[in-house]
């Protein structure tokens, strides 16, 4: 039963109604795709991401990387972004940083066409928003969270999420500022990392919020025509003033060409 089971995600979101879906069998990695696999693919290839192509990314203030005269300047009306120079998935928060300072981490600063190139490099592809949906609930059909319905359940952090006031002070009570390694944090039922947390995590599915209301019941495929493409499980920037989108039903959206040091992707088999 896919969908806002509790009626508290965003309303311009579409998760609502919560309608059955059927999925076909299928694979999917145990962890979003790491810097040193990504790295193993533009080797291989020579492939420049997008970021790579502009010559600049998006970086969260808070954990930016690099000289003063890189930065181009704030976002409108999201002024903790920073367009910044050189950032990329080789320096995902500026020059100062470098993807084999962590290569053990969610690659990020790669756009939905970049993830796609990646899966036809690595044979695979990326998931439907409707198994994705399916692996995160991992046989716990209804609830809220990943592994159930409490956030901290035991007093336990389950995932990378923002603690503390955003955008100004993270509190890291869960260990992290910033992306975590993969596996950092119990897997839910079916033994997936990080489908709450840490990056966004780009679906084949175009956006739109009214899709929901006549989806198919089989293998949905998304619309045909959309804002943008389908992003799920929230990121490391998440926090329930702002962005409560960690939840297993929550979904965002953003243009197939963007790019930003909390979005990331996982692959499924074809």
């Amino acid at each position: 039963m896919m969908g806002d089971h509790f009626n508290e995600g965003y309303p311009a979101d579409g998760e609502l109604p919560v309608h059955e879906v059927r999925v076909s069998g299928f694979s999917m990695d145990l962890t979003a795709v790491t810097n040193s696999e990504f790295a193993r693919f533009a080797q291989s290839t020579g492939y420049l991401t997008e970021s790579e192509r502009l010559g600049y990314s998006a970086v969260f203030h808070a954990y930016l990387t690099a000289p003063p005269k890189d930065v181009i300047g704030p976002a409108q009306g999201a002024a903790w972004w920073l367009g910044v120079r050189r950032a990329s998935w080789r320096h995902p928060t500026g020059i100062d940083s470098h993807w084999q300072d962590v290569p053990d981490h969610p690659v990020v600063q790669v756009s939905w066409n970049d993830a796609v190139a990646y899966c036809q490099w690595a044979g695979r592809r990326l998931p439907t928003e409707a198994q994705w949906e399916y692996a995160a609930r991992g046989m716990l059909p209804g609830r809220r969270y990943a592994w159930g319905d409490d956030l901290l359940p035991g007093g336990r952090h389950q995932c990378n999420i923002w603690q503390g006031d955003f955008p100004t002070r993270n509190t890291a009570e869960d260990g992290f500022i910033g992306t975590s390694p993969v596996g950092a944090f119990p897997p839910n039922p079916l033994g997936l990392y990080d489908m709450a947390g840490n990056t966004w995590q780009w679906c084949h599915d175009w956006f739109l919020p009214k899709y929901y209301r006549n989806s198919p019941l089989r293998d949905p495929q998304g619309p045909t025509i959309g804002r943008g493409r389908v992003m799920r499980g929230g990121s490391h920037l998440c926090h329930e003033s702002y962005c409560n989108r960690y939840r297993v039903s929550a979904r965002s959206h953003n243009s197939p060409d963007a790019a930003s040091s909390n979005t990331g992707f996982r692959t499924v088999d074809r």
